[in-house]
């Protein structure tokens, strides 16, 4: 059967962080830092609206560009909190997650050996859909720079043939983000060399200790960049599958004729859901923002203490702290420390080349469970 599957599917490596925690899988009184999820029940409210519309009956198709009152929903909230506007008929899409969203842009825009610039650490599934499009993905070891992009970076892995810029903010693993000062430096580049930002903000809702702010905000950047977004992470419905992408039409109208192909459209119970969210959600998210921030405090303290270098993330619900103390490599850490002491971390080579001294913790896990987590990780520490 091997001669059947696609030599291009058969290069493509398993995803790092479903392959180690296939591990965890049946093994009884884990704690597992891993799972990039909340563990938050999604809002009453929302559940209450999707359940609602069963019991209405909603349970048709939807235009292929999902329910214009969530279209509209997205584009109100977009030009009341950043002023930015964008028509509901022709510049805005609704996806399954975010995932979609980015697969859709990729197969849109990109001709055969097309270059995307990926920044790594990375979030573990943009380069392998890279290349399932038929393109090169090149990454940009940001390890040195504190794993920032810097616009020297940038520009050093631009040449003729790049097409796109992938830009996740802030950061799946590290939590990193980006000023409105960092993000206008590299948006200078991009328009000076007429490559797209796709600029995914999943997070951004997420952020900390400054404004977030979204990438087509900044100056002449709205017409070259594709805005990624969903309601996955900030009002933890990452069951419900939801994202969405803002852009220029002709990339939405390419996109959405991938969609209407491969998906047709997301469920209609998810997309009134998300309506709801979208009128009543923002008191929630700001209460489970709250809790990420104090729990941030707790685990970066605790990782320092206990002797994991660990830089303080300015968003998300991620440490990226190293483990070269340890004296191990990150793969060798993460099984030890499961089979010693029961935690589940993922290895930082799960995101990239050169990253054997780090590992991802979520700290999207109870108060409790971080705490205990941190007492084995240190006992597990303390042996070695």
């Amino acid at each position: 059967m091997k001669n059947i599957i696609s030599k291009k599917v058969q290069e493509i490596q398993p995803s790092g962080i479903r392959a180690f925690f296939d591990l965890v899988l049946g093994m009884k009184g884990v704690i597992s830092l891993g799972v990039g999820e909340p563990d938050f029940v999604t809002p009453w409210q929302i559940r209450e609206a999707g359940i609602y519309s069963l019991e209405e009956g909603f349970t048709s198709y939807t235009s292929n560009k999902g329910l214009y009152k969530l279209r509209l929903g997205i584009a109100h909230y977009l030009k009341n909190k950043y002023g930015i506007e964008y028509c509901p008929d022709e510049e805005i899409l609704i996806t399954v997650g975010v995932s979609e969203a980015f697969d859709l842009a990729l197969r849109a825009i990109i001709n055969p050996q097309d270059k995307i610039l990926v920044p790594t650490p990375c979030y573990v599934s943009y380069g392998p859909l890279v290349e399932l499009a038929g393109g090169r993905a090149v990454y940009i070891d940001t390890k040195s720079n504190g794993f920032k992009l810097s616009p020297k970076l940038l520009e050093d892995n631009i040449d003729k043939k790049t097409k796109a810029l992938v830009l996740n903010y802030p950061n799946n693993p590290t939590g990193v983000s980006y000023t409105r000062k960092e993000l206008s430096e590299i948006n200078k580049i991009l328009l000076k060399h007429k490559v797209l930002c796709l600029s995914d903000e999943v997070y951004g809702d997420l952020t900390y200790d400054f404004e977030h702010t979204p990438f087509p905000t900044l100056p002449k950047a709205k017409e070259n960049t594709l805005y990624l977004n969903g309601f996955s992470k900030a009002y933890a419905m990452t069951g419900w599958r939801v994202g969405f992408a803002c852009g220029p039409k002709e990339i939405i109208a390419a996109m959405t004729k991938i969609h209407q192909y491969t998906i047709m459209c997301v469920s209609i119970t998810s997309q009134m859901a998300a309506c709801e969210a979208m009128v009543t959600g923002r008191r929630s998210v700001e209460e489970m923002k709250r809790e990420y921030k104090r729990r941030r405090e707790f685990v970066v303290e605790g990782l320092n203490r206990i002797g994991l270098l660990c830089h303080k993330p300015e968003g998300a619900f991620y440490a990226f702290p190293s483990i070269k103390n340890s004296g191990f490599k990150c793969l060798d850490f993460a099984k030890e420390l499961l089979k010693e002491q029961k935690v589940a971390v993922v290895p930082g080579v799960a995101f990239g080349k050169n990253l054997d001294d780090y590992i991802r913790i979520s700290y999207a896990s109870s108060f409790e469970n971080l705490k205990e987590a941190l007492i084995r990780m240190e006992s597990f520490l303390r042996r070695k």
